[in-house]
């Protein structure tokens, strides 16, 4: 790929992983929440917003690790992607959580702009996979997720 190219993808990709475009954006979905919210449970929905902050975190993670470590093993599917059906999450934990999947964010940023990253060359220790489908993947898998937020938190009649 040409170095122009090169540039205007990794722009994409950067707005991609960063910005809403066209829905809210992670840090959208939530501000201002609390223990109450994200841990409060709704008749027929199968988890919590911290739940969903925590599976965020878990995939994230487990592709970033993928992505850059070729000794990763990735959790048990589907089961080491979730937290526990009946987990909560007090202050330090919500925390630490979002602090993970932003530090998470930056790693890759990191090695989506590093000089020698090839976004279309297969990754060694992989079975196919390139950095731009990771980073797809993110931005997929998050997006989802965070929809899923901004629904159960219209559900709970705390969002504008």
């Amino acid at each position: 790929m040409d170095r122009p190219s090169q540039k205007a993808l990794l722009a994409e990709l950067t707005s991609l992983l960063t910005k809403g475009n066209a829905h809210a954006t992670f840090e959208e979905a939530i501000d201002g929440l609390t223990p109450k919210i994200w841990n409060q449970r709704l008749p027929d929905v199968p988890y919590t917003i911290w739940q969903l902050v925590e599976h965020i975190r878990i995939a994230q993670w487990d592709i970033v690790e993928f992505s850059i470590d070729p000794e990763h093993q990735s959790p048990t599917f589907p089961e080491g992607y979730w937290p526990a059906p009946d987990a909560t999450a007090d202050e330090e934990q919500w925390q630490a959580a979002l602090d993970h999947i932003r530090q998470q964010r930056q790693r890759f940023l990191h090695l989506l702009h590093a000089p020698g990253t090839d976004l279309l060359a297969p990754i060694p220790h992989g079975t196919g996979q390139t950095i731009l489908r990771e980073a797809l993947l993110i931005a997929d898998h998050n997006a989802y997720h965070v929809g899923e937020i901004v629904l159960i938190r219209r559900l709970l009649k705390d969002w504008e």
